[in-house]
């Protein structure tokens, strides 16, 4: 990952185990506290419980004039009686002593000259403790898992970013590659120019080409960037408008010794020219650019429909569905930046035109544009 990618993914997984902690936390507390107060009132009521049925054990023998027998206590409580001789006054009824917790019941009302009963037990600390224990346990395996699946899901949301800059960088490459060529072209051709001091029509044909293709790479951008405007359809007829997209080609396709011949008549579609002029001049730059030399190039314009087929490298089957996708490319022989035929796509969506491609490697592509009018 560069520096970018590390920089979001660690963003990304700081703000999710922060946030999941703090949950984690508040969660493990209020639990806690609930277990807690449950604990300590279930406590309260069985140490009363057990206050109250001696004193009416005492209460009833000395009423009846019986023998007094005494519960057994539940394990982990407890009790004593404490008579009234002893004169001992306890200020609290019921409180804490080390990790015990005690209640006193003065219900015996001295009976059988018993002051107090007092009932004891270590049953909610060491509840509090396994609970605290517990919770604690809990609360570490859950902040473990969920660092564990924040992890995943940080490599899950850094896959798309990371594809998208592989495919950005790429882009930048590709384009640099793309520009250097025209620029360069037009450098050199400038130069000789002027140090020739005469115009000849090599120079001014390469000038004219390399200006060509540093326009095609920017309609094309610009596409990209202002695709989303809405624009007025209106029916036109795409002859002319192929005719001049031809015609505009022919120096690329003569440099490169390509033979364009056509088949046009009239056609229809409710459609805007501007991307007309931008689907076809990608098509057939997109023709010129992975045609040998010495090939030939042709095209058919009928009344809802159009095709062109060159006689190229051709595009393997498996690569067929992935062509029409933004940076994708069939081939890297030819250079291109992998956005021409994903423009195609677009625009041939926008105007409800059926797009195939027929490829075989090394005989050629076909590419087959349907239409109602």
């Amino acid at each position: 990952m560069n520096s970018l990618e590390k920089k979001s993914f660690s963003s990304f997984l700081f703000l999710y185990l922060g946030s999941s902690f703090i949950f984690v936390l508040l969660s493990g507390f209020w639990y806690f506290s609930a277990q807690k107060t449950a604990l300590q009132s279930a406590t309260y009521y069985k140490l009363q419980h057990l206050t109250d049925k001696v004193s009416a054990l005492i209460i009833n023998a000395h009423m009846m004039d019986e023998k007094l027998e005494l519960p057994i206590a539940d394990t982990g409580f407890e009790y004593m009686m404490i008579p009234s001789s002893e004169q001992k006054v306890y200020t609290r009824k019921y409180f804490k002593e080390n990790t015990f917790t005690v209640l006193v019941s003065s219900a015996p009302q001295k009976h059988l000259s018993i002051e107090y009963v007092v009932a004891k037990t270590d049953t909610l600390h060491k509840g509090l403790e396994s609970l605290k224990l517990k919770v604690i346990s809990t609360m570490l395996v859950v902040f473990l898992s969920i660092g564990l699946i924040s992890w995943l899901l940080s490599k899950l949301f850094m896959r798309p970013i990371r594809d998208k800059m592989i495919h950005i960088e790429q882009f930048i490459q590709d384009i640099s590659h793309e520009l250097n060529t025209p620029i360069t072209a037009l450098k050199m051709s400038s130069k000789r120019a002027l140090q020739k001091k005469v115009y000849d029509e090599n120079i001014l044909r390469n000038i004219s080409i390399s200006t060509k293709q540093l326009y095609s790479i920017y309609q094309s951008l610009a596409y990209l960037n202002f695709s989303s405007q809405k624009q007025e359809l209106v029916s036109m007829d795409l002859k002319p408008v192929l005719t001049q997209s031809v015609e505009y080609y022919t120096e690329l396709s003569m440099a490169k010794n390509i033979k364009i011949e056509v088949d046009l008549q009239s056609a229809y579609l409710d459609a805007v020219e501007s991307r007309i002029e931008l689907l076809f001049s990608n098509l057939i730059s997109n023709a010129i650019k992975y045609s040998m030399p010495n090939t030939t190039i042709t095209m058919s314009l009928r009344e809802g429909y159009f095709s062109i087929e060159d006689e190229g490298v051709g595009i393997a089957k498996d690569k067929l569905q992935d062509i029409f996708k933004l940076y994708e490319r069939s081939s890297n022989l030819a250079g291109g930046f992998g956005v021409g035929l994903s423009i195609v796509k677009q625009i041939c969506d926008a105007f409800k035109i059926e797009l195939r491609v027929e490829s075989e490697l090394d005989k050629g592509s076909r590419f087959i544009l349907q239409w109602k009018h």
